[in-house]
């Protein structure tokens, strides 16, 4: 049997930046959640490095909620990054390139505000073409193999392939001798219960189970693809946080600024 190649500089790489960040209005009231700031960089920016250390060079970006701001990021990523000379009278802009950009494609899709998850894939729909693609949330890490991930996909033959992940515990974890702690954990995994914790992988044909703007990915196309035995699991038992409360920001915040985050592959 030949074996399929796969070179992840090939597939395109949803990102889903468009939700209302609700339970984060202490950061959202004026952003959308993927440019809240972890050290200092988007939480968006760290999950496309997080991609593009596995060799992903070409993004779509979703967008929703307040998303001229992320297009403002984008469209001045190489001004802001670099020393610029500006021509007051022309108007005229010259980057000098003191810092080295990305070499990614990113396109910035306007996919509405009430758009759904599964509609917003589906509004992406001409950029993906016919291609196998990858995508995931817009507020979450992890550290996850993503090569291993893309050769499960490949391997199963399956429509769809999501990570299952166990969710962080809201407290520390302790493990207790008598009245003796024998371990501490800061957050630990739960050891129970598998939940979809995104980086997924589609064949092209999963558009076709995308009905609307209306359509909820985690609903109709995800579970019709588990009762036609089309959807695969990858597990992860690796470090995974999601970005959703005040507390979580902090966490990883904290994370990055002691050196010690597990997504930092670059």
């Amino acid at each position: 049997m030949v074996r399929e190649m796969v070179v992840l500089e090939d597939i395109p790489v949803v990102i889903l930046a468009g939700g209302l960040g609700t339970r984060l209005r202490e950061e959202t009231e004026t952003k959308p959640k993927p440019m809240v700031e972890i050290g200092g960089y988007r939480i968006l920016w760290h999950i496309m490095k997080y991609y593009a250390s596995f060799g992903s060079r070409e993004f779509i970006i979703c967008l929703g909620y307040k998303g001229e701001r992320i297009k403002e990021f984008f469209l001045n990523y190489r001004n802001w990054h670099n020393s610029v000379t500006v021509d007051l009278m022309s108007g005229e802009i010259q980057c000098h390139d003191s810092r080295s950009g990305e070499p990614w494609t990113v396109h910035l899709l306007d996919t509405g505000l009430d758009t759904m998850t599964g509609g917003r894939i589906g509004r992406a729909a001409d950029f993906l073409g016919a291609r196998r693609f990858m995508a995931t949330y817009g507020d979450g890490l992890a550290n996850l193999d993503v090569e291993a991930l893309l050769a499960s996909h490949v391997a199963c033959g399956r429509r769809a392939t999501l990570t299952a992940t166990r969710p962080p515990a809201r407290f520390g974890g302790l493990e207790i001798d008598g009245e003796c702690v024998k371990s501490f954990t800061e957050k630990p995994q739960i050891g129970e219960g598998w939940i979809n914790g995104g980086f997924m992988v589609f064949e092209p044909s999963v558009k076709d189970l995308i009905g609307s703007d209306d359509t909820i990915l985690e609903r109709d196309p995800l579970e019709t693809l588990s009762r036609e035995g089309q959807l695969n699991a990858f597990r992860h038992d690796g470090f995974w946080q999601p970005m959703d409360t005040l507390r979580d920001i902090i966490f990883m915040r904290d994370l990055w600024d002691r050196g010690e985050a597990p997504w930092k592959r670059w």
